[in-house]
């Protein structure tokens, strides 16, 4: 059946906000517990919901490490934040072919509408489910099935990219095809035990990924 509709993660894959993510995690180990985490070990929590993340780490000082998180990355954003390379002439392309565009994130929704709307990406998106939609979330295939209501598709239509685990298994308990992209900051070795349906290293790869899908 024909790919109609493509689903985006947004932190990782179409906006590179990996060091802002880093250095807000950092900043709030050293103010909560005194304690310097390299970025590897931040990277291994990257895709998990902010709260699971921050309660398990953080305990008693939960409630207060996530204003201490979030204020950092309100301050921080616009210097951290760039925009993976060839992102928006992909989106644009896409958009310009007909595919319905939806954006599934862990982030909170105005965090993410203000990234897209920083790059100029806003438009192209027909939905947007972030972590205020739901109180279930990936990898939980409720995400999905929320933008595919909105975008009026249908799993097996449907590709979801991203570049975590939790995109992936979004993808698989859904029954949507997944696609992770190469420039994850998570270690290949990883991702690949959670068994994509494809790989691309580019945004052109999946351009032609989705062409190759259509024939």
């Amino acid at each position: 059946m024909a790919i109609r509709n493509i689903l985006f993660d947004l932190d990782g894959t179409l906006l590179d906000t990996n060091e802002l993510i880093i250095q807000s995690f950092q900043h709030t180990y050293k103010r909560h517990l005194n304690k310097k985490v390299n970025k590897e070990e931040i990277v291994k929590n990257f895709g998990e919901i902010l709260k699971f993340t921050i309660d398990r780490e953080f305990g008693e000082e939960s409630v207060e490490a996530i204003k201490t998180y979030r204020n950092f990355q309100i301050g921080n954003f616009d210097r951290l934040i760039t925009m993976q390379k060839g992102v928006k002439e992909g989106v644009i392309e896409l958009y310009r072919q007909g595919y319905k565009l939806g954006i599934v994130t862990s982030r909170l929704n105005d965090s993410a509408i203000k990234g897209l709307k920083h790059f100029g990406l806003m438009d192209y998106f027909e939905s947007i489910i972030g972590a205020d939609d739901t109180d279930i979330h990936k990898p939980d295939p409720t995400p999905a099935f929320l933008a595919l209501e909105e975008l009026g598709g249908k799993p097996e239509e449907t590709i979801i990219v991203g570049d975590s685990q939790y995109d992936i298994l979004c993808g698989k308990n859904a029954g949507i095809t997944s696609v992770v992209v190469g420039w994850s900051a998570l270690p290949r070795d990883i991702i690949l035990k959670y068994e994509p349906n494809y790989i691309v290293e580019s945004m052109e790869e999946l351009l032609e990924l989705v062409e190759k899908l259509n024939n």
